[in-house]
């Protein structure tokens, strides 16, 4: 069986890019390009892994991995943040997120980090 991915990010064309190469390296994939009850998306999706972007309408990543952290549902799923704010990344760490990529990032870095996390 396929590890879900589940990637929110609201630039159409770095979603776009990010499932193609995950479903590529036998990932099942749901892109959402919205922050709207993201909690229960999440529960109803099931996802293995969670890859949010931090610049998010509506939401950041970071409140969304707090979210996915403290809800007890969702708590054991890891979670990716990308963020182009380098800056910032320092600052991230108290979002509680299993890994950080900034942006831009290597597609072959992003699959190994899905990787090492999901095994």
């Amino acid at each position: 069986m396929l590890k879900s991915i589940l990637i929110i990010e609201d630039d159409a064309d770095i979603l776009s890019t990010v499932e193609s190469v995950l479903s590529f390296n036998n990932f099942a994939v749901t892109g959402l390009s919205h922050t709207h009850d993201i909690i229960e998306s999440i529960k109803a999706h099931k996802p293995d892994l969670v890859l949010t972007d931090y610049m998010l309408p509506g939401m950041n990543g970071g409140k969304i991995c707090q979210m996915i952290k403290s809800t007890h549902e969702t708590k054991h799923i890891p979670v990716i943040l990308m963020s182009a704010y380098h800056r910032q990344a320092i600052s991230l760490a108290n979002f509680n997120y299993d890994a950080y990529l900034p942006k831009p990032f290597d597609i072959d870095k992003l699959v190994k980090a899905i990787n090492k996390l999901l095994n």
